[in-house]
């Protein structure tokens, strides 16, 4: 059959149709935007082809990368059995793009001791890193892996109770939109908790001085979009670095002058310069590997270590 829109193909059951790629559209309608410089369109979408295919997908095995890393992927059925085997009566994921540092693993422990609180015997930690595309600044997915197992092996998170899996989806920056997309995959992999930040999938402008999204617009939709319902979401308290204690802390705003926060931009940065952060800040291991992989970068002619490469 054929139509001024789409092409069918009937090849024993399975069922191909070919369409128009209707760029504007789609980044309109993920976005709420066509702003150019966002990042993930920039990438993947305005140079893509001008023609899609969609359909029925019959997978005959399952997709290997042999870059040392295919034992993180587990898929949601091999994430569910593997809670099952832990005998896990709880489940709450955390996603992050980022090395864990003890902030991170404040939250995540934190969620443990509520779980417990409210009188779950087993809570089991989904530890989520994204495996997909990321900005140009960001760690690489391998070296992010790397860094995950030394917080594992130096016990700010506890093995038996944490499950490391890749989540094999790009960011797309895209706000409460992605937001969704995130929540629901997880339902999928067999979480029933999900810890969500101030701002989840949120991002800069890009041609403008402002948050392209408001600060509680993803949680607004967490709470309203259907299909939802069986997810209980978590919002975060904010970490950061209390001078007083010498550690990662909740923010406390009736002292801010004694809390540093480090972002990841300025995490970066840190490592990238070889300058240590301040102790407690993450595990010594963990940063290890983090200047690691800046010295491996070879330096350009400037002497300025370049981009690293999209994960």
């Amino acid at each position: 059959m054929v139509s001024n829109t789409s092409l069918f193909y009937l090849f024993g059951h399975i069922s191909i149709e070919i369409f128009k790629h209707h760029k504007e559209e789609r980044i309109a309608r993920t976005w709420g935007t066509t702003a150019p410089g966002l990042p993930y369109v920039d990438q993947a979408i305005t140079n893509a082809g001008n023609w899609l295919i969609g359909g029925d997908l019959e997978v005959l095995e399952p997709i290997k990368y042999n870059d040392g890393l295919d034992r993180f992927r587990l898929s949601p059925a091999q994430l569910r059995d593997e809670f099952t085997k832990r005998n896990a009566d709880a489940v709450f994921a955390f996603q992050l793009r980022n090395p864990v540092h003890n902030g991170h693993a404040l939250l995540m422990t934190d969620t443990r001791r509520r779980l417990l609180e409210m009188g779950y015997k087993n809570p089991i930690l989904l530890l989520h890193p994204l495996g997909g595309y990321t900005k140009a600044d960001d760690v690489p997915l391998s070296w992010r892996m790397k860094q995950h197992e030394k917080v594992l092996e130096d016990g700010v998170l506890d093995p038996e109770t944490t499950v490391v899996s890749i989540f094999p989806s790009p960011m797309h920056y895209a706000g409460p939109t992605e937001v969704q997309w995130h929540a629901k995959a997880r339902i999928n992999a067999g979480a029933n908790f999900y810890i969500v930040g101030r701002d989840p999938a949120g991002m800069d402008h890009p041609t403008e001085k402002r948050d392209l999204y408001d600060a509680d617009h993803g949680k607004k939709v967490l709470s309203m979009a259907p299909g939802l319902e069986r997810l209980n979401i978590l919002p975060f308290k904010v970490a950061a670095y209390d001078k007083t204690q010498g550690k990662m802390a909740f923010f406390d705003p009736s002292r801010p002058q004694d809390f540093l926060f480090i972002s990841g931009t300025k995490m970066r940065t840190l490592a990238r310069n070889k300058e240590n952060p301040p102790e407690g800040f993450m595990c010594p291991n963990g940063w290890k590997v983090l200047v690691d992989y800046y010295d491996s970068l070879v330096p350009a002619d400037n002497d300025k270590v370049p981009e690293a490469v999209p994960a």
